[in-house]
């Protein structure tokens, strides 16, 4: 089990673990989002009430965990995000490992623009894999890095938002935000 212990004011907390993770939280209009990253980059994001399963996801990469304060470039890019400036989650550079599968899906979604919206099958044809969506939905599924690797714009064949980690709401919020119409 990881020990995690932190300093410093809500928003701003930060933790190293490890000689290659650090690890911060940020406030956002959706809740709290943890952070973790590696010297590559981000590879895990999660909201605080959907933690429990991106810690497995971490702890199986890396093991047992012990933090202490750090900073992460990271945060200045979600709060812009949040704040309005879309492309800022561009300029996140990520790690989130993964499956090669996987991490060909992840790389598709990060160049899905904000306001717009793919389904699975859309994604899976454009992978060279037409009856892949159902394995397009696992990857989307499996994605540790919420929000800068964008599972949200993946919705059903009909248009409908279908299933999101941390909510159905908080999809159609990012959708929103993003000036995706319909949400």
């Amino acid at each position: 089990m990881a020990l995690l212990r932190g300093h410093g004011d809500l928003g701003r907390r930060a933790w190293v673990i490890g000689p290659t993770l650090t690890r911060t939280e940020l406030e956002t209009p959706l809740g709290r989002l943890l952070l973790f990253a590696t010297a590559g980059g981000l590879c895990v994001a999660a909201f605080e009430d959907g933690w429990a399963r991106r810690r497995r996801v971490l702890e199986r990469r890396f093991g047992a965990v012990e933090a202490a304060p750090a900073r992460l470039e990271a945060v200045d890019h979600l709060r812009d995000y949040f704040d309005g400036d879309l492309g800022a989650l561009d300029r996140i550079r990520v790690d989130p490992a993964g499956t090669p599968f996987q991490a060909r899906v992840w790389r598709h979604l990060r160049g899905v623009p904000a306001g717009r919206v793919a389904t699975y099958g859309q994604v899976a044809a454009r992978l060279g894999a037409p009856r892949a969506s159902r394995a397009v939905g696992a990857a989307n599924g499996a994605n540790p890095i919420a929000v800068v690797i964008p599972c949200h714009r993946l919705v059903g064949a009909s248009g409908d938002l279908t299933g999101y980690a941390f909510g159905v709401r908080r999809k159609r919020w990012l959708l929103r935000h993003e000036g995706a119409r319909g949400f």
